[in-house]
């Protein structure tokens, strides 16, 4: 299942990147959609490479009732995130892989922060999948929407964020 959405936002992908790399606003996104942050890492200053991993614990109870039979009343997500090194204007890559503890859903994402003066495109294309012969793609399906209000939510949240302290 494909995954994919685009926002612009008003403000220079450096600044994107710090607000996606701070872990008080993981935390904030996080209760936003519901979940709990249980651990967060960075690795690397967000001026440069770095790496992230988030853990949540997300209830399920806006899960399909097939989705939910895999994971229970709530799933624990593990977000690991390769930034690349900023290009000459700002632009940043972002490899994103999801794991979903006990589903077997696959989520592999590219996510592009694309500098356009003093605002940012931000990209995301990527696929869900799903291991399970005959419902794999029924479950990719029901994971796909889910995921994909996650990331949307993200870069809303972040244009808040930024507003709430320009």
């Amino acid at each position: 299942m494909a995954l994919s959405a685009t926002t612009t936002l008003p403000y220079p992908a450096e600044r994107i990147a710090e607000v996606f790399a701070d872990r008080e606003f993981v935390q904030h996104v996080s209760t936003k959609a519901g979940g709990t942050l249980t651990d967060f890492d960075v690795t690397g200053p967000a001026s440069g490479a770095f790496t992230l991993t988030a853990v949540r614990a997300v209830p399920t109870d806006r899960l399909p009732d097939l989705a939910r039979k895999f994971v229970g009343a709530t799933m624990t997500v593990t977000q690991r995130e390769n930034w690349s090194v900023p290009a000459a204007d700002g632009s940043r890559t972002v490899d994103i892989a999801i794991d979903v503890a006990g589903a077997p859903v696959d989520v592999k994402a590219v996510q592009r922060l694309v500098a356009r003066g003093g605002e940012t495109v931000v990209e995301l294309s990527g696929e869900v999948k799903s291991s399970v012969p005959f419902l794999g793609g029924k479950i990719a399906s029901a994971a796909e929407p889910f995921l994909g209000k996650a990331l949307n939510l993200q870069a809303k949240e972040a244009q808040a964020w930024l507003d709430g302290r320009a």
